[in-house]
């Protein structure tokens, strides 16, 4: 930190997308007026974005609560933390003791992850709680991941990604990193990254049904028919058995089912998916053997390939062909991360394998994946009477009145509630259902780390940043808040939020000293913890994971390093990541083995309507982004974009409005005619529809938008993972005059 007579400067990880870029902000008194890249931070160099460069309006949104709300006689009215905290008290307890632990419902928005305290305090409050009832943002964009890494590895978070400082190769799919900086794959300056590949002589192929920004860098876009990705992979699979170009090279010990898989895709042919995927068979062939011929290779896809019918099995397929051409767990192909606070490296040994449907939703028997149920089934779990609805709701930093389909039966639904909690900066679509709701301050007064992004990033390296301004009076940090919320649900009403930290560290400590491969293994639980390092809980449960990490490193050491630390690139990490029942990688887990005939009756299906694909924004994240001045506007538009030759052939004209009419609903919104996007398909962008009322978000509601997943009733889903069918489903459009 830097100071002159005005103004000082503070580093800050950037907590507004996954890339995880290094700030550096400029402060004067309590503001943060300014934000440029921190040249010297060992990860992102430099970069910054649109969403970077507007911290400082965001941190001082003067739209952000300050208090909390409590309601009373039906309003929602400021009241001091103790209130609040005991009106949280004294209505959720009473209804587990009367209902059981599965009358409340847990609902987790994106944000949670972005945020130190929405990574230490959930799985707290969720083990106190014990309800099944839990919802999250995963349903909605990553779960088909989790869940094939599950079934192929042996651990839903054992999730590869591609080594994009040293591929010859990318095959990349429904991603649009340009837009997006990266999902489920942390990288800084990804648009430069996939830049550099070309420079060097690599190839990028992007499949995508939109000409994104990431397309047009391409050596070649293949505008592929919605929701067909599972079909291509499938039939690049075939060719490679097909020609004899598989090599899995250093796995070969390692993986089973490998004959399995070659019969699974037998039928997939070029020529059989061509149509359905509206590809040239001899292109599909092309892919494949430079795939195979690349010296290394990998093969990425993100929601555009989750969100759709067959999500898992498009998940599955990307990792398929990444171990049937070697390139899995090696340089330049597809890497497992290994961040400071994973667990300390192990012998490798069977594990305990990955599970799915343990349990089922009460009211449509959805199965459960890594212990969640589906968001879809969120509203109905509420408003069916009977046994076991959901009676109170704990939503943490989630809008899913926005992001989840079906938004205005969910919108009946909290209204119905008995009682509701949020944590929340905003009054927004869902919050402002709440009893309650518990505002966190902005981010500029919070420490950052990243627990979950670290675990996805394309280089190995940790960094962590103390709060940039002190804490404003009057406001607690977001780990206070959500340590009385665990305090509170968990009958513990009243006890030092240091508690759940202390208890948390006990926990940990004791287990880890009787783990032998632990780096503890057998010494004093008490000796310990007096050796752990912080000024705040957080800190502490920080310094301790660093400490049982595979790194040796420890709290002091990243203060002493403000621009991070640097631990080298991915490496292999295969076989002791495996977590399996057999030890080795289950190519084709009876899960998968069952879905695919669903896949080949999709090679019958010819859809004749246009079908809706939704899109990403630079200056956009989901809904909560939406209230900054200076990124609601230029090319962040919800507008339907359409291609010349669907809107001459249905009487459409640019920047009219247009009725969009699907199995759940209908919207209008304003066309913009393109040839971005292909013949058959439309495109509206998620997370808008800022237009109900009692909210607090003035910069939204001027520029509401539209809700494009209220076109949908909830009813498609992945059967595997849950996951909504937000993507490639059929629509029809109708002029407005």
């Amino acid at each position: 930190m830097s100071r002159t007579a005005a103004t000082r400067t503070a580093l800050r990880i950037c907590p507004l997308c996954e890339a995880t870029c290094g700030l550096t902000l400029t402060i004067e008194g309590t503001r943060v007026t300014g934000a440029r890249g921190d040249r010297d931070d060992i990860f992102s160099r430099g970069f910054i974005c649109p969403k970077g460069a507007s911290f400082g309006e965001l941190d001082a949104d003067p739209d952000r609560l300050r208090s909390p709300l409590v309601r009373k006689d039906g309003e929602l009215r400021e009241a001091s933390w103790q209130e609040a905290f005991d009106e949280v008290a004294a209505r959720i307890r009473p209804l587990i003791e009367e209902y059981g632990p599965n009358a409340v419902g847990v609902v987790l928005g994106n944000p949670n992850v972005h945020t130190m305290a929405g990574a230490l305090y959930p799985p707290v409050l969720l083990s106190l709680l014990r309800t099944r009832n839990l919802f999250t943002a995963s349903t909605l964009d990553q779960m088909p991941k989790h869940v094939s890494s599950g079934l192929l590895f042996g651990d839903p978070v054992a999730i590869p990604v591609p080594d994009l400082d040293r591929t010859d190769h990318l095959l990349l799919l429904g991603a649009n990193p340009f837009d997006s900086n990266g999902s489920l794959c942390t990288a800084a300056d990804f648009p430069g990254k996939l830049k550099a590949l070309r420079r060097r002589g690599g190839t990028l192929t992007v499949v995508d049904p939109r000409r994104t920004r990431t397309a047009q860098l391409a050596d070649r876009h293949i505008a592929i028919r919605p929701g067909a990705d599972a079909l291509l992979l499938a039939a690049l699979a075939q060719v490679l058995f097909e020609e004899k170009l598989t090599d899995l090279g250093a796995l070969e010990a390692h993986v089973e089912g490998v004959g399995d898989v070659e019969e699974a895709v037998r039928e997939f042919t070029p020529e059989a998916v061509a149509a359905a995927c509206d590809m040239d068979p001899e292109e599909i062939r092309t892919i494949a053997r430079e795939l195979a011929a690349a010296p290394t290779a990998a093969v990425y896809g993100r929601v555009g390939s989750s969100t759709v019918e067959f999500g898992t099995l498009t998940n599955w397929l990307v990792d398929v062909l990444n171990v049937l051409t070697g390139n899995l767990d090696r340089p330049g192909g597809a890497l497992f991360p290994l961040s400071a606070t994973d667990r300390a490296p192990r012998p490798a040994a069977p594990g305990k394998g990955f599970a799915l449907g343990r349990w089922a939703s009460r009211v449509s028997g959805h199965p459960e994946a890594k212990s969640e149920l589906p968001m879809a089934a969120f509203a109905e779990e509420i408003d069916t009477p009977g046994d076991g609805r959901i009676r109170a709701v704990i939503s943490l930093a989630a809008n899913p009145v926005l992001s989840a389909p079906d938004g205005d039966r969910l919108d009946r639904a909290l209204a119905g509630l008995d009682f509701m909690v949020s944590v929340d900066p905003y009054l927004n679509e869902t919050s402002r259902h709440a009893d309650v709701i518990l505002p966190p301050p902005p981010p500029s007064q919070s420490s950052h780390f990243d627990f979950a992004f670290n675990a996805f990033a394309v280089h190995n390296q940790v960094r962590y940043t103390p709060a940039a301004i002190p804490l404003e009076e009057g406001r607690l940090g977001e780990s206070e808040i959500q340590a009385r919320l665990v305090l509170a649900v968990g009958g513990l009403h009243g006890a030092e939020p240091s508690a759940v930290d202390d208890m948390v560290i006990e926990r940990t400590l004791t287990k880890a000293v009787a783990d032998p491969h632990s780096p503890v293994h057998g010494q004093d639980v008490k000796e310990l913890t007096a050796r752990l390092t912080g000024r705040t809980g957080p800190e502490r449960r920080l310094d301790m994971m660093l400490r049982l990490g595979p790194y040796d490193l420890s709290l002091e050491a990243l203060l002493a390093s403000p621009h991070g630390i640097d631990l080298g690139p991915l490496r292999p990490r295969i076989p002791r990541l495996l977590k399996t029942r057999s030890g080795h990688i289950e190519l084709l887990p009876a899960p998968i083995a069952a879905d695919l005939p669903r896949l080949r009756r999709a090679l019958e299906e010819r859809p004749g309507a246009l079908l809706l694909v939704g899109r990403r924004h630079l200056r956009s994240n989901n809904s909560w982004m939406h209230n900054v001045a200076t990124l609601n506007g230029g090319s962040n538009r919800c507008t339907l974009q359409i291609h010349p030759v669907d809107a001459a052939r249905l009487g459409i004209e640019d920047g009219a409005p247009v009725r969009i009419t699907a199995e759940g609903g209908e919207l209008e919104a304003p066309v913009e005619i393109t040839d971005a996007v292909r013949t058959g398909v439309v495109s509206l962008p998620h997370g808008w529809g800022h237009d109900r009322p009692g909210t607090r978000m003035s910069v939204a509601a001027a520029r509401p938008g539209v809700n494009v997943n209220q076109l949908l009733d909830g009813s498609r889903l992945d059967p595997l993972s849950g996951t909504a069918v937000l993507n490639g489903f059929p629509v029809e459009l109708s002029p407005l005059r």
